[in-house]
């Protein structure tokens, strides 16, 4: 992991065409702009992790579920 400090104001560039703005600090939160192309998708570390928890229960195949498609290809 690369760690930099930055002040508001100032800036990073990921990549050509990434770029994230330290727009504000207030104590222990820093508020964050992120410029990027719309194909380009964003999301806070949490939710991302929810969506993908979501995406691997729904792609489970429970017992019940086997069983019932087992009967159906018998």
């Amino acid at each position: 992991m690369l760690a930099l400090s930055r002040k508001p104001g100032e800036s990073v560039i990921i990549g050509n065409n990434i770029e994230i703005t330290i727009l504000e600090v207030k104590g222990e939160q820093v508020k964050v702009g992120i410029k990027a192309p719309e194909s380009v998708a964003i999301y806070r570390k949490e939710l991302f992790e929810q969506i993908q928890n979501s995406n691997r229960e729904s792609s489970e195949i429970n017992e019940q579920t086997l069983k019932n498609l087992n009967k159906i290809f018998e």
